[in-house]
């Protein structure tokens, strides 16, 4: 392999891609690789996957389906810790309840 017209290439791709962050989909590979599965991944990272043969750029559309699904796991994350909150009423009025179980009841004559 020539590194120098990889890293040529690697450039060339990293330069394509949106500054920061870009979305890739993975494709099949001879190792196992699983193809389709959608990554926000940080740009170096995407162009070498995308070099190697290993991923490519994701389209609007599947950067539009894969985002509302991570909205959608996201609030049900939410729903889940919220429902496992335990919540505790303070009635500021009431008598102490040890109070009421320790006091020697009154016997009526």
């Amino acid at each position: 392999m020539d590194l120098q017209a990889y890293y040529q290439k690697l450039r060339q791709t990293e330069n394509q891609l949106p500054s920061g962050q870009a979305y890739i989909v993975s494709v099949a590979t001879p190792d196992g690789g699983k193809a389709g599965v959608i990554t926000h991944t940080p740009t170096p990272i995407a162009a070498r996957m995308i070099v190697e043969g290993r991923a490519r750029a994701a389209d609007s559309e599947e950067i539009a389906q894969f985002e509302k699904s991570q909205a959608e796991a996201r609030e049900r994350a939410e729903q889940r810790a919220e429902a496992n909150k335990v919540r505790l009423v303070v009635v500021p009025n009431a008598p102490p309840l040890h109070a009421a179980l320790l006091a020697p009841e009154k016997e009526e004559k």
